[in-house]
């Protein structure tokens, strides 16, 4: 008994042998020689990892020039939270004095991302209001100082 193979049958068999091929010697190069080492991680990211560049310059650098907001933080909700957590990492702002070199945060999404309403957050720890009603358009520093959010804005 004879079969009939099609003739697009062997062509397709070189068209994925070629292609098997090429995908294994571009995987060869283009895979990490620690790829897989422990599980499905590149090993090498370890050493890589273990010691990043530190960019924070620390709350007492921010204090060192800015005294009146270390004075309201003093007396402030906000004072065991570092300046550095609401306005990233400091040191190029430190380093060159341009307010463009530190982030300013606004709107009610940044605010929100601690102080909107979260069943898991206890409410006698961080106060929580809800962004859908309070003062519906308007950011939140238009009428607090988040340096001293207590008292509103004149």
């Amino acid at each position: 008994m004879k079969f009939y193979i099609p003739p697009q049958i062997p062509r397709l068999v070189i068209a994925f042998a070629i292609f098997i091929s090429l995908f294994l010697v571009a995987r060869h190069f283009l895979v990490p020689d620690t790829f897989g080492k422990y599980g499905h991680y590149r090993a090498a990211s370890l050493i890589d990892n273990a010691n990043p560049e530190i960019h924070y310059a620390g709350q007492q650098a921010c204090f060192d020039c800015h005294q009146d907001i270390e004075d309201l933080k003093a007396k402030d909700v906000h004072s065991d939270i570092h300046c550095e957590v609401c306005h990233g990492p400091g040191e190029k702002h430190v380093l060159s004095s341009e307010a463009a070199d530190i982030f300013k945060p606004s709107g009610r999404e940044f605010c929100g991302s601690c102080h909107a309403l979260n069943a898991a957050k206890p409410k006698s720890a961080i106060f929580q209001i809800d962004l859908n009603k309070h003062n519906v358009g308007k950011n939140c520093n238009e009428c607090h100082n988040p340096h001293q959010p207590w008292e509103m804005k004149k």
